[in-house]
């Protein structure tokens, strides 16, 4: 597994600022985490999702490729991070 944390630079209420994702092997998202401006959490995996957070079906870019937007800034972040982070939703 791998842990990425993505800055969305949006200043839109109903956007996440925040995503953090767990990515298996497969490139493919097993967890993620959305964090809201007004501080509320939503959180998804394999058999449950939150109204605006789910899993893609498409593999996870490397962080080379998202940071290549300037809209986000994508890094690595330890498994423990995730899961405090995660525990906290």
């Amino acid at each position: 597994m791998r842990y990425v944390r993505v800055i969305w630079k949006i200043n839109k209420p109903e956007h996440p600022f925040e995503i953090l994702t767990e990515i298996d092997e497969l490139d493919m998202e097993s967890r993620k985490v959305h964090v809201y401006q007004d501080g509320h959490r939503e959180r998804a995996d394999a058999n449950n999702h939150d109204v605006d957070t789910e899993l893609s079906y498409e593999p996870f870019p490397s962080i080379d490729e998202i940071n290549q937007d300037p809209q986000f800034v994508a890094s690595a972040m330890s498994q423990d991070d995730f899961e405090r982070e995660w525990a906290k939703t």
